[in-house]
Order: structure tokens, then C-alpha cells, then sequence
């Protein structure tokens, strides 16, 4: 019985363990994604200028 509960503990610990690992990741992808987007469109912005430039 005891080594049940043990085991039960485990297995719930590292879900817990999980389920905070993925909200890390998923967070620091929120964050950056403003910053990947603003660099994207920065870039295109300088192809865009580049190409009407050159016309």
C-alpha cells in the first residue's frame, strides 16, 4: 500500500513538473513572438524599399 502511494506521488509530481515546463516554453514564445514579428516586417519593409529603389 505504501509503495502505491509513493508511486501515485511520483507520477503526480511529474506531471506537475510537465505541465510547468510547457508554461515556461509556451511563455517565453509569447514573449518573443512580438519581437520575431517586428523583425520580419522590418526586414520585408528594407526588401520592399530596396526594390522600388532599383525600379
Amino acid at each position: 500500500m505504501a509503495l502505491r502511494k509513493i508511486n501515485k506521488h511520483k507520477i503526480a509530481q511529474s506531471i506537475i513538473e510537465f505541465t510547468l515546463l510547457f508554461a515556461i516554453i509556451a511563455a517565453a514564445i509569447m514573449v518573443t513572438h512580438k519581437y520575431v514579428y517586428r523583425s520580419v516586417n522590418a526586414r520585408l519593409k528594407k526588401i520592399q524599399e530596396h526594390l522600388s529603389h532599383t525600379k
